[in-house]
């Protein structure tokens, strides 16, 4: 929060969070240490409520109707106590946002970061919502709100008197939700089994690069991490999808659907590989992410391969490493890539 002042905010590539706050400390990420204290935090939601829909490791919405006679204390006081819990027991702070509906409560949770706790009643909401920017919209992103602003509109409470049939032949289907949520109306229910739809990983470079080898490496770096976790969720799927940003900022997808569904890291790699190759012309990239989608059950997954007679040979290797790494270690043994995009161990301890 204090590099924020200086201008650096989430998703931004760190050469330019280092160029804004050259006196940084930067510390590398640890997805497994974040995923276990995820784990545990989760935990205590489902110990309020079975109605928790996460949104990714560190936000989730919680449906308390109904706790209060179960817990014996109004939903901000169960609150206040998971906050308070997770501090001493976990050692990390949370921010909370409690309201009526999801569209209010997300508002809320944003208003007093860090340690914040906030809470917008129905009788309020329009008038806490009036002056505040359009931008607070969730879907409301630079482009909306310079077609928005452009026709003289620029808080939310400018929304809330618009008739909605117009404004949905103006701006089309975001239109609904625009008016609806600037009323402080949102039907949206808490769906806590709600379906993944993909499983993706990306990274953003600190340099735009443009040299097929590095991209390619990066690309199998991500194409083991979306691997691991489908063996975690156990699925897999049929659908790779490489994502790519250009240096001036120009979003690039592509997709590929196999014949049977994977969630094998080289075979991940080889769809999005031919996918790369033909990106690779000359432009720089700044970003580079590999996903899979259209999930099946594994048990279907990655059948013998009758024209490569090595695919399953590749297959039973990746599942060993796999057993090997979970019982000694993510580092006990690393694959890397040959130049012909062949997988080769690189360390074996």
């Amino acid at each position: 929060y204090v590099a924020r002042l200086q201008g650096v905010r989430s998703a931004m590539p760190m050469f330019k969070a280092l160029a804004l706050c050259p006196d940084a400390v930067v510390l590398r990420p640890d997805m497994e240490k974040y995923s276990a204290v995820s784990r545990l935090v989760r935990d205590r939601f489902e110990a309020l409520t079975p109605m928790v829909e996460p949104l990714s490791l560190d936000e989730a919405f919680l449906d308390l109707n109904g706790t209060e006679r179960l817990h014996g204390a109004p939903p901000a006081r169960q609150l206040a106590d998971l906050c308070l819990s997770i501090e001493n027991e976990i050692g990390i702070t949370v921010s909370v946002g409690l309201s009526y509906n999801k569209f209010l409560a997300k508002l809320a949770s944003e208003i007093d970061k860090p340690r914040g706790f906030a809470v917008i009643g129905r009788a309020e909401a329009q008038a806490f919502l009036a002056d505040r920017p359009v931008g607070d919209i969730w879907g409301v992103g630079a482009k909306l709100q310079a077609r928005l602003r452009a026709d003289g509109i620029t808080r939310i409470g400018q929304l809330a008197g618009r008739d909605e049939a117009r404004m949905v032949k103006r701006y089309g289907s975001i239109a609904q939700r625009l008016v609806r949520f600037a009323r402080g109306q949102d039907d949206r229910n808490v769906q806590p089994d709600r379906e993944r739809k993909s499983i993706s990983a990306e990274t953003t470079f600190d340099t735009d690069i443009a040299a097929f080898e590095v991209l390619d490496a990066r690309l199998w770096r991500l194409s083991e991490r979306v691997a691991e976790a489908c063996r975690r969720k156990q699925v897999s799927g049929r659908t790779i999808v490489l994502k790519l940003k250009t240096a001036d900022f120009q979003n690039l997808t592509r997709s590929h659907t196999l014949p049977a569904a994977t969630g094998l890291a080289h075979a991940i790699h080889e769809a999005g590989r031919a996918m790369l190759t033909p990106l690779c012309d000359g432009r720089s990239y700044r970003l580079i992410g590999i996903g899979v989608s259209e999930f099946a059950d594994p048990v279907h997954a990655d059948p013998d391969d009758l024209v490569d007679d090595g695919a399953g040979r590749r297959a039973r290797a990746e599942r060993a490493v796999d057993a090997l790494r979970s019982k000694f270690g993510k580092s006990a043994v690393e694959l890397g890539l040959t130049r012909s995009g062949d997988i080769r161990r690189q360390r074996d301890r």
